[in-house]
């Protein structure tokens, strides 16, 4: 029996441990896997692109280890949808997918119709906005899920340059919402979670049961609520972390984080309360109460942030008749 406190040592990863992908291609055939990657979209054009090309060429022609690219579009309003099926990769929008089901907008919505839709036993799931994609954010991923049985889904975290102007880049300091926010919840009710590096990265991967047997919030909480319902059903030796080196993407206003962080907060204690390991004596207020300089006058804006969750996907009907191998 391991101890928890070494998860850490045994649990964290490089991506340069799994860089012999024809060794991973050996093993997903010797274990009869197959695998699916899902990139969720919103208005992606300027990268989507260059991840399905660098993708596809890597680890579907040059090696078969990735076996389908599925983009699942929220409803961009510029080319995205179609330039990735230019591209090759299949493409769905959300609300069309399981249409009897009235749809919702939201990254937690996507991820989870793309459930219906994916084929493979194991699903990588990796945000559209990359700007130094490589195929390690799709091999590092998996990679553990491959060398180890016991292990069941695995989470990226890498470095986060943030740009403080258009000129003016820091090496780090991304995951400003990680560390003032979901790092402090878990450190007090999930401390075990807090030794994820970024619980909050839109990069990680697992078998399909870790995905079909947990609720799916549709909004900002998604990944926080992923990682609790994840370590309440499998517990932490089935949870890994890859170390991808480094991320470059566009960072979020200091105003669009606050709504992020108060999306997570109410997620989280809905979480809480459902749980037992806390309990509110009343209803949470849902807006988001904030404040904007406009014309040498402070505004005040609010946002309204309603904690919309879908249910875990094996108990519908239609999701059983597609993979009738998951009932349980």
């Amino acid at each position: 029996m391991h101890e928890s406190g070494d998860w850490l040592a045994r649990r964290t990863f490089h991506h340069g441990d799994f860089s012999d992908i024809a060794a991973l291609v050996r093993r997903k055939q010797e274990r009869g896997l197959s695998i699916s990657l899902c990139f969720p979209t919103l208005n992606e054009e300027a990268t989507i692109a260059k991840e399905i090309v660098i993708i596809k060429s890597e680890l579907q022609l040059r090696h078969p280890l990735v076996d389908e690219i599925v983009v699942i579009d929220s409803g961009s309003t510029d080319r995205t949808a179609e330039i990735a099926a230019e591209f090759g990769a299949k493409v769905y929008l959300a609300a069309d997918i399981l249409p009897g089901i009235d749809p919702y907008k939201g990254k937690g919505e996507n991820l989870w119709k793309a459930l219906y839709v994916l084929e493979g036993d194991i699903i990588v799931y990796v945000d559209a906005d990359i700007k130094n994609i490589h195929p390690r954010f799709v091999y590092g991923l998996v990679g553990p899920l491959l060398a180890d049985e016991e292990i069941r889904f695995v989470k990226a975290f890498y470095d986060r340059p943030i740009a403080l102007d258009q000129k003016t880049v820091k090496p780090s300091g991304g995951g400003r919402v990680t560390e003032l926010v979901t790092r402090p919840l878990f450190s007090s009710f999930y401390p075990e979670l807090a030794q994820f590096i970024q619980p909050l990265s839109g990069e990680y991967a697992g078998f399909r049961e870790c995905f079909d047997s947990i609720p799916f919030p549709i909004g900002y909480g998604v990944e926080t609520s992923m990682l609790m319902d994840i370590y309440d059903k499998f517990g932490m030796e089935a949870m890994a972390q890859v170390d991808l080196d480094k991320r470059v993407h566009r960072n979020q206003t200091t105003v669009a984080l606050g709504r992020m962080s108060f999306g997570i907060i109410q997620t989280f204690i809905a979480k809480l309360n459902a749980s037992g390991k806390a309990s509110m004596v009343g209803e949470l207020y849902r807006t988001m109460i904030q404040f904007e300089l406009e014309g040498g006058a402070y505004r005040r804006k609010e946002s309204r942030i309603d904690i919309v969750e879908r249910p875990p996907i094996i108990g519908l009907p239609e999701y059983l008749a597609k993979f009738p191998g998951r009932a349980v």
